[in-house]
């Protein structure tokens, strides 16, 4: 059997794990937060040396590049341990130049390193039907299939090493942009004395409809907002690593500055560990302490 390492146990990773374990796959897990790893329903690593070192295949749900190159390339870290045909799956949103640079490193020691950007949050999580876009060789995708299989519904192998994180970046803009102009919409739309379900299906019958107006909307209205997934400060980073890989492209980033502000905002005002869903209780507040689940206020 398949020996599977998993690095990075928090709010995606803890759910990824979980969906193993409940498939039939032993996992070895490792996070610094004490009971991540028997929340999930793995077994317990005492490093990420450990894991490293007894496991075939390693997942790896991490913030962003800068833990993902701790956890790599870090003194005792998976590159000092990895030997041939371990394959390594990194699941973080991270900075494609940094990935095809860790990716050539596993590669001097016949390890691969595929870069496999998800999609879909924490629900798609827990019910297995997770996107994800791969970057890397094909070779090594076929091999880590069956342990995509249990939490990912949908795979699509998109090129060479840092281009599923490169897809995933440019993906989490268009969520970030339709999240952030939606909300402002819908925080108008109230003090406008809209009825907010009635629009919500406009929108979604018209030029208006996005993934936030069909499927976060429709729950917010009713005060449920999805909790668990991306917060407003992860969604920030997000962007920002998206304006950064522009740059390298020389692309111009000209949507940028949206996204940027009204997350900005959300942080600002004590949202930014808060799922990024929130942002619209962030333009509520400017707006007078709007509530879309909420009597309109007395003006």
């Amino acid at each position: 059997m398949t020996r599977i390492g998993f690095i990075g146990l928090g709010n995606m990773g803890g759910r990824i794990a979980r969906r193993l374990v409940d498939a039939g796959h032993p996992v070895l897990g490792y996070d610094p937060a004490a009971g991540a790893a028997e929340r999930a329903g793995a077994t317990p690593a005492a490093s990420v040396a450990e894991v490293a070192r007894e496991s075939d295949q390693i997942l790896l749900s991490l913030p962003d590049s800068r833990a993902v190159e701790a956890v790599v390339l870090g003194p005792d870290g998976v590159l000092a341990h990895a030997g041939p045909g371990q394959i390594v799956v990194d699941l973080s949103t991270a900075a494609p130049d940094s990935t095809r640079r860790i990716a050539a490193a596993l590669a001097a020691r016949d390890a691969a390193y595929l870069d496999a950007g998800v999609s879909g949050g924490a629900a798609a999580a827990e019910r297995g039907t997770l996107t994800l876009m791969v970057g890397g060789e094909e070779h090594a995708l076929e091999r880590v299939r069956p342990t995509l299989a249990p939490f990912a519904a949908k795979v699509f192998p998109m090129g060479p090493s840092g281009a599923g994180h490169s897809a995933k970046l440019l993906n989490n803009f268009l969520n970030a942009v339709s999240l952030a102009a939606t909300s402002e919409v819908m925080v108008a739309a109230r003090k406008a004395g809209l009825d907010l379900r009635t629009l919500l299906d406009v929108l979604n019958s018209s030029s208006g409809a996005n993934w936030a107006t069909a499927n976060r909307f429709p729950h917010i209205v009713e005060g449920d907002y999805l909790e668990g997934g991306l917060t407003s400060a992860l969604m920030t980073k997000d962007v920002v690593l998206y304006v950064d890989h522009l740059r390298g492209l020389g692309v111009p980033a000209l949507n940028a500055a949206g996204p940027l502000a009204s997350f900005g905002l959300a942080a600002n005002l004590g949202y930014a560990n808060q799922i990024s869903n929130r942002v619209v209780d962030a333009i509520g507040d400017i707006a007078g302490g709007v509530r879309l689940h909420e009597p309109p206020k007395e003006s």
